[in-house]
């Protein structure tokens, strides 16, 4: 572990890592149940299949439901994420797929390779200041066209975890406002195409609020 490693990473790869297996119980089946999300990702792995621009990345792709998702939708993609419990998961439950263990600051692709990178939820454990970074490596990473997809919570607070998905535990959850949140991704260099806020559904009601989603393209 690097001595400068911030404790927002710290903090999240070992709360992952306690709940990797439990989590991905409880995760597995959920797309089935909200179809505007599934909506999102079908539209990114068209435009992405359109372009023709190099391989996805699932950044913080826990125990890789999406990327198997996104698989399913014809798109050659990989998992990247910070808790190794979370990347054994992974691979337990899609031997067909690839993971790794990796930092979104530091996905370990070249400068330009990929055609797409999907964020979902994986950026809610980053302080709003440190996403500037986060998005500056999404964008060296894409190719030109090439597609982010970020999936965040919509508001504006942090609340601090002890308890989660049946462990104890301590992580910190963001809500950021959509509109700071495409600022941000403007300011990286990428040109924000749609922005998505939902309702909650009844099983996310009342605790997690508005769920976004938006999607932008490295012009």
């Amino acid at each position: 572990m690097p001595l400068t490693e911030s404790l927002h990473v710290r903090s999240t790869r070992l709360a992952y890592d306690t709940v990797a297996v439990d989590y991905e119980e409880l995760v597995r089946e959920e797309l089935a149940a909200k179809p505007l999300d599934r909506a999102m990702l079908g539209a990114f792995a068209e435009v992405v299949r359109a372009a023709g621009a190099g391989p996805v990345a699932d950044a913080g792709c826990g125990p890789g439901r999406i990327a198997a998702y996104l698989a399913g939708l014809g798109l050659d993609v990989f998992g990247v994420d910070l808790s190794p419990e979370m990347i054994a998961v992974a691979r337990r439950a899609h031997p067909g797929l690839r993971f790794e263990v990796g930092d979104m600051t530091a996905l370990g692709s070249v400068d330009g390779a990929l055609g797409g990178i999907v964020a979902w939820y994986s950026t809610v454990h980053t302080p709003p200041e440190a996403l500037p970074e986060v998005l500056a490596e999404f964008r060296r990473a894409l190719a030109p066209d090439g597609r982010l997809l970020l999936a965040f919570k919509a508001g504006d607070e942090r609340r601090h975890l002890e308890r989660a998905y049946g462990h104890e535990l301590s992580l910190d959850v963001y809500w950021t406002p959509p509109d700071r949140v495409a600022a941000m991704v403007a300011a990286a260099g990428l040109e924000v195409e749609a922005t998505l806020v939902r309702e909650p559904d009844e099983r996310e009601r009342p605790r997690q609020g508005r769920q976004a989603f938006l999607m932008a393209r490295r012009t």
